[in-house]
């Protein structure tokens, strides 16, 4: 496995190493030495599997008090993956990164605490799969706008504008969140 960091700390692309021949291929997605290793040492306790559609636009989510770090992976089709740094006090705080995630180039994204994470379907349609390192909490989910325009996330949308939920599209701006609602410096997790 090979880790790739992004200009936002702890957030990081991994590679897997993928044995492959005519009977097709097969990889390692979690190990968790490997992962210790790479200096993720959460622990995942919860795995979410989604199907999307063309066009569709989730996120940004994240959660407080039961923050989740969250390791994301395209099963089927292709995403444009996001992470916004939601850490008050953080030197990155409201900067994004994006990744195209696809079953073909078998990336993953890992998505430390702190951070508000989302994705839009590029292709047809998309599965999608992820760990996290807390339990969904409804009480602690909070999110931010898909376009924001302080954030100015540069999502590839390709015609008409994306499908969201209609959670997803009440969520305020950054600028706007109570700090109650954001994290204070830096989380634990790397």
């Amino acid at each position: 496995m090979r880790r790739i960091d992004t200009i936002l700390s702890g957030v990081c692309v991994l590679e897997p190493i993928v044995h492959g021949d005519s009977r097709g291929f097969f990889m390692e997605t979690y190990n968790r030495r490997v992962f210790q290793d790479l200096g993720i040492t959460c622990d995942f306790v919860q795995d979410n599997f989604s199907r999307s559609g063309r066009g569709v636009l989730r996120g940004l989510h994240y959660q407080i008090r039961q923050a989740q770090a969250k390791l994301v992976r395209v099963t089927a089709g292709e995403v444009f993956d996001v992470a916004v740094d939601v850490r008050r006090g953080s030197p990155t705080f409201g900067r994004w990164i994006g990744e195209t995630l696809s079953a073909e180039n078998r990336r993953m994204l890992f998505v430390p605490a702190g951070f508000a994470h989302g994705f839009y379907v590029l292709s047809d349609g998309a599965e999608f799969a992820y760990k996290c390192s807390d339990y969904y909490s409804p009480a602690d989910e909070r999110g931010i706008l898909w376009n924001d325009p302080e954030v100015d996330i540069r999502w590839p949308l390709r015609g008409t504008a994306p499908l969201l939920s209609a959670r997803d599209a009440k969520f305020g701006t950054l600028a706007a969140a109570r700090p109650e609602d954001l994290f204070s410096g830096q989380c634990d997790q790397p």
